[in-house]
């Protein structure tokens, strides 16, 4: 194998496995170092550079860095990376002086931004502060889109939406807020140098079976219902509620339900529990107020009473699999099931609406009624126009959507500038020793057993008498404390230097996880058969290191080491030091113009 080149941005990148798994790539580690040591503000400014929303993110997120959590090696339970988010958004200071400044001069540049929610205002972040001319269309009269009207307020106050959508309007852009945009092609005539389209996934899936159209007054479309509650048109329900769909959509409908008057509410789905599409604490958090979940149910029949909703009737059924492991669901030859409700919310899925958007604008749609978007670039077929967030690629999530936005400013800077929008500079990385002392490091490296604390709850009676009630109470500082002590610091790097090394082994011996071996170099995939521990986790790098005096390569398998330091401290020459990696993503800029520097 070759000597690994760290200076390369994605390969201790892939190492902080949260930070890899972050769409916006958030400097996980660094950020809740800065919270155990009471830095809120600084926390805080970390997470709004990369995820723009951390006082939304860290309520909403569906936190897929934490299934990629280091600490899942040493225990079950990752960091509550999402929660902890919160917790600097929850304390910080004021940190408006922080925030860029308007641009003192319009550069001349117009953009035009469909949609006012996460992947319209990440755009607008980053290219207002440059100068350009920003103005956001959306049909609701405030900023935030789905984060605004989707998403429940027990979950998400309006009072943390306004605060940090107020950040981004206070950029020195324009919010054309109660303004729909109905074509493309007129927009397109108005000279916008740039167009970008946010508009999500605004229409919820629909049910074709018997009686929906007789009962038509008591179903419901998930996403058109919460946004009514939202908004303040609906306030009450049925006694009897049945929600069908498992997914986060589903489960916030349940939930809302239960607290405009719903006394038995149930949530429906097709498949297993397991397979449903919902984060697993969303499905906690409706079966911790009372709501059952039933499976492998398909609707048949909505009945009616001479138009009068009076329940649906389902079909059981069963998982199959072939020899491929695909399922298929068959009928379990089971009487037909009859549910009694009064209301219905059907939550099956979304999808995307483009009516607005004219076939021969110069945008390519594909079969399924999606514009052809360059995965990379955000680009569609008109060199003008951009998309991203659920507009994009369908229905996701708003980490997601974040960003894209940022890769669309990126797009939009570097057209505007007359460069190629292909042409992505990598991001800029460095790596700072942490060495203090023979014995003492500038970051807390001791791997403790600690399992993850939980967030505290309003009392269930309380909370289910106020839809607007915020449900999770977030940690107080002394419990964040606690959580922030269980992150491993994998950003803190081992770093190797042969020529300082005498081969004594030390190292192999004190390594808890006995992730470093000594050894004759070879193919990779030999090679792992040697190592000191198994190797069985292929999508992560050995960190191989030749220029030994005995001929020996050093190799050390990054899946497995936990980032202690004890390596380097054990070390009697100095070859192993824990140096801290920093990325900065390239964001619309200085940063996107070549040259870009990328030291080590």
């Amino acid at each position: 194998m070759k000597n690994t080149d760290i200076a390369a941005p994605d390969y201790f990148h892939k190492v902080v496995d949260c930070q890899w798994a972050c769409p916006a790539h958030t400097p996980v580690p660094e950020y809740i170092r800065l919270i155990a040591a009471g830095r809120y503000s600084d926390a805080y400014m970390i997470n709004w550079h990369s995820n723009v929303f951390p006082g939304v993110l860290g309520r909403t997120c569906d936190r897929p860095c934490e299934p990629a959590c280091r600490r899942v090696r040493v225990e079950n339970e990752p960091v509550a990376i999402c929660r902890l988010k919160r917790v600097a958004a929850d304390y910080k200071d004021d940190i408006k002086e922080r925030l860029p400044k308007p641009a003192a001069q319009k550069n001349g540049k117009r953009i035009a931004l469909v949609g006012g929610g996460p992947a319209s205002l990440t755009v607008a972040r980053d290219l207002a502060p440059l100068g350009y001319d920003v103005v956001v269309f959306d049909q609701d009269p405030k900023a935030g889109g789905m984060i605004r009207s989707q998403i429940p307020k027990f979950r998400l106050p309006d009072s943390v939406i306004d605060e940090e959508t107020g950040y981004i309007l206070g950029l020195g852009l324009e919010f054309r807020g109660g303004k729909r945009v109905d074509s493309m092609k007129a927009l397109l005539a108005e000279s916008w140098d740039a167009i970008f389209v946010g508009s999500g996934a605004p229409r919820g899936r629909d049910l074709d079976i018997p009686g929906r159209k007789e009962a038509a007054k008591n179903i419901h479309i998930g996403i058109d219902w919460l946004s009514s509650v939202s908004f303040g048109h609906v306030s009450k329900i049925g006694k009897r509620v049945i929600v069908l769909g498992g997914g986060n959509t589903a489960m916030d409908c349940c939930r809302s339900s239960r607290r405009l008057g719903g006394e038995d509410v149930q949530v429906v789905v097709r498949s297993g529990f397991e397979e449903m599409k919902a984060s697993p604490w969303e499905k906690e958090d409706a079966m911790h107020e009372g709501i059952p979940i039933h499976n492998y149910l398909v609707p048949k029949e909505f009945t009616h009473d001479n138009g009068k909703l009076t329940g649906i009737t389902f079909e059981k059924v069963r998982a199959e699999f072939d020899a491929k492991g695909r399922r298929k669901l068959v009928p379990a030859g089971e009487p037909p099931q009859h549910f009694p409700c009064d209301d219905v919310l059907v939550a099956v899925g979304q999808e995307n609406a483009f009516p607005w958007i004219e076939r021969d604008a110069g945008i390519d749609f594909d079969d399924h009624g999606m514009p052809k978007v360059d995965t990379t670039t955000m680009a569609s077929t008109n060199r003008r126009v951009f998309f991203g967030g659920d507009a994009a690629f369908g229905p996701k999530n708003i980490i997601w959507a974040v960003a894209h936005g940022h890769e669309a400013a990126v797009s939009i800077d570097k057209m505007l500038n007359g460069e190629d929008i292909n042409d992505r500079p990598a991001p800029a990385v460095e790596i700072i020793s942490q060495k203090m002392g023979i014995h003492e490091w500038s970051y807390k490296n001791e791997v403790m057993l600690d399992k993850r604390y939980k967030v505290p709850l309003r009392d269930k009676v309380i909370a289910l008498k106020d839809i607007k009630a915020e449900v999770e109470l977030g940690f107080d500082q002394q419990l964040a404390l606690h959580e922030a002590g269980r992150c491993l610091n994998c950003d803190v790097q081992t770093v190797f230097s042969a020529q300082l090394c005498i081969e004594c082994d030390a190292c192999v011996d004190i390594c808890p996880m006995d992730c470093i071996t000594f050894t004759r170099n070879g193919e990779e995939a030999e090679l792992r058969t040697r190592l000191e521990a198994p190797s069985n986790n292929l999508t992560q790098d050995l960190y191989v290191q030749d220029g030994l005096k005995t001929g020996r390569v050093m190799v050390k398998d990054e899946d497995v080491c936990l980032h202690c330091g004890l390596c380097a401290e054990r070390c009697p020459t100095g070859a192993w030091d824990m140096q801290k990696f920093l990325l900065d993503m390239t964001h619309a800029g200085n940063s996107c113009h070549p040259p870009r520097r990328s030291a080590a």
